[in-house]
């Protein structure tokens, strides 16, 4: 995008931000949202880097965080804090090991992505992941390949299978993005696409590629459009900085998305208490 659009882009989010501002004054919704952990792998280390920096070359990206504690810590964590539904990313190789030690620490507990296929999605369910998500080996040729998916769904069902429809902005749409969110498909994010990928999958991640790791804000229009189209779990992910931000994900998404945060985590480096994001989550479920 040109600076002007960009400016123009920005705006609307603003737009957006301020209308669920004083739509929230009267609104309550009636589904329940939560916040959902997160734990990005890279080289076997956690981290957490800037969106659509990882490249094929030398699976070298732009850092935001290296953290000092292993893959089993942050999946323990989670565990005794009840964090459900939390995702494990594998960015490139050499993440195996330490994810599986991630999965043995809470079995049944985090869904695992990254290198994801037919070939080996039933060695990820028989190591403990709860889903595996799919993004780039359903998609063949910029298209995706419906063969592929019924192979997934004949391997382990639907109820496991989580896709990844992380996307980055072209125009005025929304695309989904593969091969580390370098590659363009022809898949954009629409009504009738959201609607016709459901019957195959349990849940939605879908990663707003352009502002995930800046800890800038949400791509709120998406966050609108996808409170309004889907009806199976989905999580939304991207640029989340702060418990004033999961506010405006429940009212703009009408509470139908959940939402992770990553980098504006203290465990992450960021300035957000971990602490307060759990406490966020048992407020809004009653507890």
């Amino acid at each position: 995008m040109s600076a002007a659009e960009k400016r123009i882009h920005r705006l609307n989010q603003l737009f957006l931000y301020l209308r669920f501002l004083v739509e929230s004054v009267n609104n309550k919704y009636d589904k329940e949202m939560k916040i959902r952990p997160c734990i990005d792998l890279h080289n076997g280390k956690v981290k957490q880097i800037v969106g659509g920096t990882l490249t094929d070359r030398d699976n070298s990206a732009r850092e935001n965080f290296v953290s000092s504690y292993d893959a089993s810590w942050y999946a323990r964590l989670y565990r005794e804090d009840e964090m459900t539904g939390g995702h494990i990313i594998k960015l490139g190789p050499g993440n195996d090991d330490a994810a599986k030690k991630a999965l043995e620490e809470w079995p049944e507990g985090m869904q695992i992505g990254g290198g994801i296929s037919a070939g080996n999605c039933r060695e990820w369910i028989d190591s403990g992941a709860s889903h595996i998500i799919v993004t780039s080996w359903v998609f063949r040729g910029g298209a995706i390949d419906f063969s592929r998916l019924d192979e997934l769904v004949g391997l382990i069902g639907r109820k496991r299978l989580v896709l990844d429809l992380s996307c980055r902005k072209r125009g005025d749409e929304y695309v989904v993005v593969t091969d580390r969110w370098q590659k363009f498909t022809d898949f954009n994010i629409t009504q009738k696409n959201i609607a016709l990928l459901e019957s195959y999958c349990d849940e939605f991640l879908i990663h707003a590629a352009d502002v995930e790791g800046l800890r800038g804000g949400i791509e709120a229009d998406l966050v609108e459009n996808l409170g309004k189209w889907v009806s199976i779990p989905t999580t939304y992910a991207g640029g989340a900085r702060n418990l004033e931000d999961a506010e405006v994900v429940k009212g703009l998404g009408k509470g139908a998305l959940d939402l992770t945060i990553g980098s504006a985590l203290d465990i992450f480096g960021g300035s957000l208490p971990y602490r307060d994001a759990v406490q966020w989550n048992r407020r809004n479920s009653g507890v």
